[in-house]
């Protein structure tokens, strides 16, 4: 496998702000070039959930995430606040 580096990463047009009930998330979608895309999203207070899913398209990857999103509602993928442990 060849060594990418982070300017090698190739990032959806796909990838969107993600709001419900006064909610948000980032959905990002990306790959490394010859690889199938990945996706994550991001709360406002900086956790992620990734999937170990790879999709042949990001179109694939942004259908998936949404119907993640919609079955488990938009709280499951919100975490605490990133300073929440020092306290």
């Amino acid at each position: 496998m060849p060594d990418y580096t982070e300017d090698d990463l190739i990032e959806s047009l796909l990838d969107q702000t993600y709001t419900k009930d006064g909610k948000s998330i980032e959905i990002e979608i990306y790959r490394m070039p010859d690889t199938a895309w990945n996706v994550q999203v991001v709360d406002t207070f900086g956790n992620s959930t990734v999937w170990d899913d790879e999709f042949e398209s990001d179109k694939e990857a942004l259908q998936f995430v949404l119907a993640e999103i919609e079955r488990d509602g938009i709280d499951e993928f919100i975490g605490p606040p990133s300073n929440w442990a020092d306290h």
